[in-house]
């Protein structure tokens, strides 16, 4: 492999500029094929990697997608996960707040569908939507009726950005691996994205009005999520920018990722003990005579 996803991962402490970073890098696979060959492999790792790890039932781990409207985030978890057992995956797209997760602190929402011990949780957009889309539009702040708030103000963000930390942290010492993806998307490609949406029926469900008005906002978000990367990418926690204008190489970085993240586990299946194996032993035994 000639670019390494280690060069997509955020360095804790470091600054980030967006653009320095690439949408477009040299594909991974030379055809469609090879692409598809490429990604049942990984398709099929991850699927005995997460047996293993529903069997070692000793950590969590969270997969969390971020980026701009049609970044392909819908795809990529659709396609890299697409081996893995439902009953060791949950999925949590996360919209506009409700009236009742208004009422509670903005990591409240989130924290009712962490993953337990043994299987995979993936946010389709997260808790980080609260320095993000809020930042763009600090009016939103106003229906969370905050006590402490008048002005939404540097500190305002630099309390949620602390929240954020100390709640992975906190996570991550109780057993939950978290990996973080920022999928990076030109906003030339974003506007083809979306032009298809328009042009297939089959996508048009996909298509908001709202995306369109966002691309307004186009480069306050790229600010914003360069200080978002820079201050949460931490050593246990990190933020990998996903070059994604081309949709198969994302797919095949990001399940590339996972697989690493998942052979730092210390995963292996559970051993049986003396008195265990002697229950399977008299298991045996008794089907045995049975056949007779």
């Amino acid at each position: 492999m000639a670019i390494s996803v280690k060069d997509f991962r955020v360095a804790e402490g470091s600054a980030v500029v967006l653009k320095a970073w690439p949408t477009l890098v040299e594909p991974l696979y030379r055809s469609k094929e090879e692409y598809k060959v490429m990604l049942a492999d990984h398709v099929d790792q991850l699927s005995h990697m997460q047996r293993l790890h529903y069997a070692s039932n000793r950590y969590a781990v969270l997969l969390i997608f971020q980026g701009m409207d049609a970044a392909g985030k819908d795809g990529a978890i659709r396609h890299v996960m697409s081996g893995v057992n439902p009953q060791g995956c949950q999925v949590v797209s996360f919209k506009e707040p409700s009236p009742t997760e208004l009422n509670h602190d903005f990591l409240w929402r989130i924290s009712e569908h962490l993953p337990e011990r043994g299987r995979i949780g993936i946010f389709n957009r997260s808790h980080y939507e609260a320095v993000l889309v809020e930042r763009v539009h600090p009016e939103l702040l106003k229906n969370e009726n905050l006590p402490d708030v008048k002005v939404v103000d540097e500190a305002v963000w630099n309390g949620r950005f602390q929240s954020i930390l100390n709640f992975e942290k906190h996570l991550h010492l109780n057993g939950t691996r978290i990996v973080k993806f920022f999928l990076h998307l030109s906003k030339e490609e974003q506007r083809k994205r979306l032009l298809e949406r328009l042009d297939d029926p089959a996508k048009n469900w996909k298509f908001s009005l709202a995306d369109v008005q966002e691309r307004q906002y186009w480069e306050q978000y790229q600010q914003i999520y360069e200080a978002c990367l820079a201050v949460t990418s931490t050593k246990d926690c990190p933020w990998y920018v996903i070059p994604a204008d081309d949709k198969e190489n994302a797919r095949l970085f990001i399940s590339q990722v996972i697989l690493d993240h998942y052979r730092e586990l210390d995963l292996s299946y559970p051993q049986a003990d003396s008195a265990r194996l002697e229950e399977l032993a008299n298991i045996r035994a008794a089907l045995e005579k049975e056949k007779g």
